[in-house]
């Protein structure tokens, strides 16, 4: 196989392999269909990821655009899907411990692999992606919401395949609604609970509040120390919680021994957590308090 063709498996290869391990859009990147937007770009007589064409998509065509940003305010990955058939992917990004922020980003050469010190920036898509690549861009807008929502990007690009001088050249507009509340949810624990004197078990309560609809799980740990005797147990629960008022929830812990919970305080270390619709990221929130048990 000629070397040339090669080289184009491998970067084909290499952008599979990144999409694949979340190497382009991040571990810690959340992914959102783009409101409006347009994307479009042209190439040189040469450039392969272009092939000497010029591309063009909106929102407002039926062309579909998804839009991720890292946590850390970073890295910008766009996907096209173009009503034609058409897919294409461009990732910018910062120096490692830089935010991405409005101004011209020189020397970039190829994300994910771009050196620490180094801009990120790919182009590739339609089954064609660069083994190595140098290039600029200029961000001349961005903000950013909660967990990598990106509510506005205006950037333009430049990209060199493989050290050549033909270059792909193109920009992107991205318009999207005022981002979401984050999640918020808070866990209370009633401070009377029961021990039954059948099975031994400990019964608790209480109630979690949200601000928007969620399935919460609340689990905790208990222990209990009587004489001699160090008395534990676990329980969870989970429940449905919408805004407004709180929900209750009711869980009982089962001794991990053959000593039964009995009257008195026992620590109870408690849980709750839900998954944030919006952002698709778990929020975990905890008490510890000291709950009397009366025997029932």
């Amino acid at each position: 196989m000629p070397r040339r063709v090669l080289a184009r498996a491998a970067a084909t290869l290499g952008l599979a392999l990144a999409m694949a391990t979340g190497l382009l859009s991040g571990t810690e990147a959340h992914a959102l269909p783009v409101a409006q937007g347009s994307f479009s770009f042209s190439g040189d007589e040469g450039d392969y990821i272009s092939g000497g064409q010029s591309y063009a998509y909106t929102t407002a065509s039926q062309d579909r655009m998804n839009v991720s940003g890292n946590t850390d305010n970073r890295v910008v990955s766009v996907s096209v899907d173009g009503a034609n058939g058409d897919w294409w992917y461009l990732d910018l990004a910062a120096p490692t411990g830089k935010t991405l922020t409005p101004g011209t980003y020189t020397g970039a050469t190829r994300y994910p692999f771009n050196d620490a010190t180094e801009p990120g920036l790919s182009l590739s898509g339609n089954g064609r992606g660069c083994n190595q690549l140098t290039g600029t861009f200029t961000i001349s807008a961005v903000e950013f919401g909660p967990q990598g929502y990106v509510k506005k990007l205006d950037a333009d690009f430049v990209q060199h395949c493989e050290g050549g001088t033909p270059a792909a050249r193109g920009e992107i507009h991205i318009e999207n609604p005022a981002p979401p509340a984050e999640l918020g949810l808070d866990l209370d624990i009633a401070l009377n609970g029961t021990a039954s004197s059948l099975n031994g078990k400990a019964t608790f309560n209480g109630t979690v509040s949200c601000n928007k609809p969620v399935q919460v799980t609340v689990a905790g740990d208990v222990t209990q120390v009587k004489k001699r005797d160090l008395i534990r147990g676990s329980f969870s629960t989970s429940v449905s919680c919408t805004p407004g008022a709180p929900v209750a929830w009711t869980g009982t812990a089962v001794p991990t021994g053959s000593v039964p919970f009995q009257k008195g305080d026992v620590e109870v270390e408690g849980r709750a957590t839900a998954t944030d619709p919006d952002y698709d990221r778990p929020l975990t929130v905890s008490e510890t308090v000291a709950v009397r048990l009366t025997r029932v």
